[in-house]
């Protein structure tokens, strides 16, 4: 899997005047990289990054334009980077958007908002409920952890430990009752 980016609005540019070129560019680009991927066994991945916070520029904001995106490619080897940290500031109903958009998504990644640290540092996303919601959906790819740490890496991990304890799994999410 490899994060196909969107690219950015040039500087100086209303966003509304070049978003049909922009899009016709984006859409002949993606199947020509698919079409490479293809021929590796790659999946390509289209993340949705917020413009509201992290990038005002990047073209592609939210999972709804990157679904209309992806039909109009009509590529099975791309699919969606669903990033809840950008998803949240840009659309909020996390449940409803990971359900609409589940049979697109090919990779999670998760901060927690809005200070991009650790999943159980304050903020707005009860991530316990996020994961039992992706486990009943049936997703089975790995959930991405991009998220600027307030400590160390080990430290920044330890909301993961809680997690799998509160779950009876031990270290590397195996069942207590394996052992």
């Amino acid at each position: 899997r490899i994060h196909v980016m969107a690219g950015r609005v040039p500087l100086g540019t209303d966003r509304a005047a070049v978003a049909g070129e922009m899009e016709t560019t984006f859409i002949e680009n993606l199947r020509y990289a698919a079409d490479l991927l293809s021929q590796e066994d790659m999946i390509g991945l289209l993340e949705p990054i917020n413009n509201r916070i992290t990038d005002p520029r990047y073209y592609l904001n939210t999972p709804h334009q990157a679904a209309a995106i992806l039909e109009k490619v009509g590529r099975p080897n791309l699919k969606l980077q669903m990033d809840l940290f950008h998803c949240q500031i840009m659309d909020g109903n996390l449940s409803r958007n990971l359900e609409t958009y589940f049979p697109l998504i090919g990779h999670i990644q998760i901060a927690q908002v809005p200070g991009r640290h650790e999943p159980d540092s304050p903020g707005e996303l009860n991530f316990p409920y996020i994961f039992e919601l992706l486990e009943s959906l049936g997703y089975t790819g790995y959930v991405g952890c991009e998220y600027a740490p307030k400590g160390d890496t080990l430290e920044g991990l330890g909301w993961l430990r809680s997690y799998w304890e509160s779950r009876g799994l031990q270290h590397g999410g195996t069942s207590k009752a394996a052992k």
